[in-house]
């Protein structure tokens, strides 16, 4: 049965460039801005690329100012984004630019408005302050594939003081201006490939299935997932493979536009609370459980994980239940040796917490799943992941 066209809205004023070399349009973009200073937060591994360099060059060759700074490992915190906030008003800087994966790209979103709005990062994160159309512009470049922060209006932070991951959104926090180079993510190291392949698949599926997903959601996270199955394991068996880190990309940001028009699923609520409980990087905490989350929850969608299933190349056959689509994701998950529960070093004395914090402060994913979850759900999911030996 084809479920009904119910009213929706949608609103995604970014606008997006992709394709090889398009950092080089980074000047433009700031043009268009009308910015004379700009905070460029730029992630460690590419910070020398040359790309990069060649951009940034061209930028102050324009006559726009930049206070560069290079962002370190580690997960992006409240901290931080404050303390990039106070460079932006100290020195008189109206853009900011994210050059890097998701975590710079968040901190990037947090601290834009901080300094555009006043505050701190928590009083967004809390909802004491709520973000208006912001004067200061910014401009975002994945340097990873996917996240999709660069279309989101969503930040994740770590919150040292009280050790936990807090997401927090509104779409005055989106950039103007998203720059998705598939030349920056050549050479990525296998594993974060894998991870934030995952991450996309993730975002695509939920697109698609969440309760607010919407027809246009659906399109985007369907076409998300038919690339992400033609390049995922070629781009982590081979970085340098040109044509499979397109695809990836591309399938980053139209999945990155799928979760933008509906929200991700139940997959988000449980990798959130693993990152807070277990300090895992997120796209690596999404995968860890994303086949145990839409196994429990495929009755209640069925029918779109039957196009899901296509989407993703999984053979057809006699089943109508959802679990095609199941089963393509554990196939992925295997060939890209992606890791298990148990690999990255979580244990049964973990669920208690976990359960708290996927029921709790990271709710918010499982309120709009497509399942009603219990607690007794989501520890089911956890021990469901963490008895598997192996993908």
């Amino acid at each position: 049965m084809t479920a009904p066209v119910t009213a929706f809205h949608s609103q995604l004023p970014v606008k997006i460039a992709f394709g090889d070399g398009v950092i080089a349009e980074l000047g433009d973009a700031l043009a268009s801005l009308r910015a004379t200073a700009a905070l460029v937060v730029v992630e460690e591994p590419v910070a020398e690329h040359s790309d990069v360099v060649a951009a940034l060059r061209a930028v102050e060759s324009a006559g726009v100012r930049v206070e560069r700074i290079v962002k370190g490992p580690g997960e992006p915190t409240f901290t931080l984004a404050n303390e990039l906030a106070g460079r932006v008003r100290g020195r008189a800087l109206d853009a900011v630019v994210g050059i890097g994966g998701g975590s710079a790209l968040d901190v990037a979103k947090a601290a834009r408005i901080v300094a555009d709005q006043g505050g701190e990062a928590s009083d967004y994160a809390s909802g004491a302050r709520t973000p208006e159309p912001p004067r200061i512009g910014l401009v975002l470049c994945p340097t990873t594939a996917g996240t999709g922060s660069e279309v989101s209006g969503a930040s994740v932070l770590t919150d040292t003081a009280g050790d936990r991951k807090i997401g927090f959104g509104h779409p005055d926090m989106r950039a103007q201006h998203a720059l998705v180079d598939p030349v920056l993510t050549h050479g990525l190291p296998p594993a974060p490939t894998a991870h934030s392949g995952v991450d996309a698949i993730a975002q695509a599926i939920g697109g698609c299935t969440v309760a607010n997903s919407s027809p246009l959601s659906v399109a985007f996270g369907l076409e998300a997932c038919r690339h992400a199955a033609r390049s995922v394991r070629e781009a982590v068996a081979d970085g340098g493979d040109e044509d499979a880190r397109r695809r990836l990309s591309c399938a980053s940001l139209i999945a990155g536009l799928a979760m933008n028009l509906s929200d991700c699923a139940a997959d988000h609520a449980l990798g959130q609370a693993l990152g807070s409980v277990k300090h895992l990087p997120h796209g690596l905490t999404v995968g860890l459980v994303l086949a145990e989350t839409l196994d429990l929850t495929r009755a209640d969608c069925a029918d779109r994980l039957e196009r899901v299933a296509d989407a993703l190349g999984e053979p057809a056959d006699d089943s109508t239940d959802g679990s095609r689509a199941v089963r393509a994701v554990r196939r992925i998950l295997a060939d890209v040796g992606f890791p298990t529960l148990r690999d990255a070093g979580v244990t049964e004395g973990d669920l208690p917490a976990l359960v708290t914090s996927a029921t709790g402060e990271q709710s918010y994913n499982l309120e709009v799943d497509c399942h009603d979850w219990s607690e007794a759900e989501v520890e089911q999911a956890f021990r469901a992941a963490l008895a598997l030996e192996s993908r």
